[in-house]
């Protein structure tokens, strides 16, 4: 595995997209959706950005099979994806690009990934991201997670350019559940700028949240340093601040009362849910959480959580 070893990228979404678009600089990317049109240059996801020369469009999945594969695929659909194809993929290098919980299982994408190829080099791509700045070739920092130092180290080199720079770690539990959790606060953060609170509020549902993630990824065995780092902290300040962020945008909508486009993945409803689970699993306070996931399946509005949240006993922090 070099550098510019050729790289396969199955999900033509906006993140797919982009990766296509900033890894082409380093050799040639084959990417894949079921609606692609061999040689199209446009998607519909990521608008205003043609795909560079370097890279081959496909609708056969077959044709992107390199030695590294990034499944750019919403994290609830990673498990039936990959039991679907598992006999195409085992055997490779699969970084997964998605930032969530299985909703069924409660397991992140790295575990899901070695469930259904057993044989295969499972890694994380995760951090402060959003697709746009990537396919505008703006800076930015992720994380690659993996447990096999040598092969994060093959797979740093393989998915860094001048422009996107990748830090490493083994920490994929950390990595895994920073970048997930994430998803969750920044729900709460937006229901709380979308229903009048103020930046204040918010940044105290940052700082707490922020204390939940930790304390639930070292429960399931994470370094606490991991969640300091882009993968936690780092991707929770972008998705907390910016209406970049889907799951931002959808509390928003969600503390105004409006109505959120159903077409929009939001992985930090689901997340949320399985998150609430694991709380309960560990034994685990985790009270932001609990009442994102009770705001997302219509167990409590935004005012009933708030007063659930203030009327909670005070405490040392």
């Amino acid at each position: 595995m070099t550098s510019g070893a050729p790289i396969g990228i199955l999900g033509a979404g906006a993140f797919g997209g982009a990766l296509a678009v900033a890894l082409a600089a380093r050799g040639p990317v084959t990417l894949w959706g079921r609606d692609l049109r061999p040689g199209q240059r446009a998607l519909p996801r990521l608008r205003d950005v043609d795909l560079p020369p370097a890279v081959t469009t496909t609708d056969r999945i077959e044709d992107a099979l390199d030695a590294i594969v990034l499944l750019a695929l919403p994290a609830q659909a990673l498990s039936g994806f990959l039991s679907q194809h598992a006999a195409l993929l085992d055997g490779r290098a699969l970084v997964a690009c998605a930032k969530g919980i299985d909703l069924n299982s409660g397991l992140g994408p790295v575990e899901v990934i070695a469930a259904a190829c057993p044989n295969a080099t499972p890694a994380v791509l995760t951090g402060p991201s959003f697709a746009h700045d990537i396919a505008r070739g703006l800076p930015t920092a992720l994380t690659l997670a993996c447990a096999d130092e040598a092969q994060a180290i093959a797979l740093q080199a393989a998915l860094s350019t001048p422009v996107l720079r990748v830090y490493r770690t083994t920490d994929v539990i950390g990595a895994e559940l920073g970048g997930a959790l994430k998803n969750v606060i920044a729900i709460a953060a937006g229901a709380a700028i979308g229903a009048g609170f103020g930046d204040s509020a918010r940044a105290a549902i940052i700082t707490r949240g922020f204390a939940e993630m930790t304390r639930l990824a070292v429960s399931r065995g994470a370094r606490a340093d991991t969640l300091t780092g882009l993968s936690g902290l780092g991707d929770l300040v972008l998705t907390c601040t910016s209406e970049g962020s889907r799951n931002f945008r959808f509390g928003l909508a969600l503390g105004a009362g409006e109505p959120f486009d159903p077409a929009i993945t939001v992985e930090g409803v689901a997340t949320a849910s399985a998150a609430a689970a694991l709380a309960r699993a560990e034994g685990l306070d985790l009270p932001i959480t609990a009442a994102v996931s009770d705001l997302c399946q219509g167990r409590a509005t935004i005012q009933t959580a708030l007063a659930a949240l203030l009327a909670r006993p005070l405490k040392e922090e």
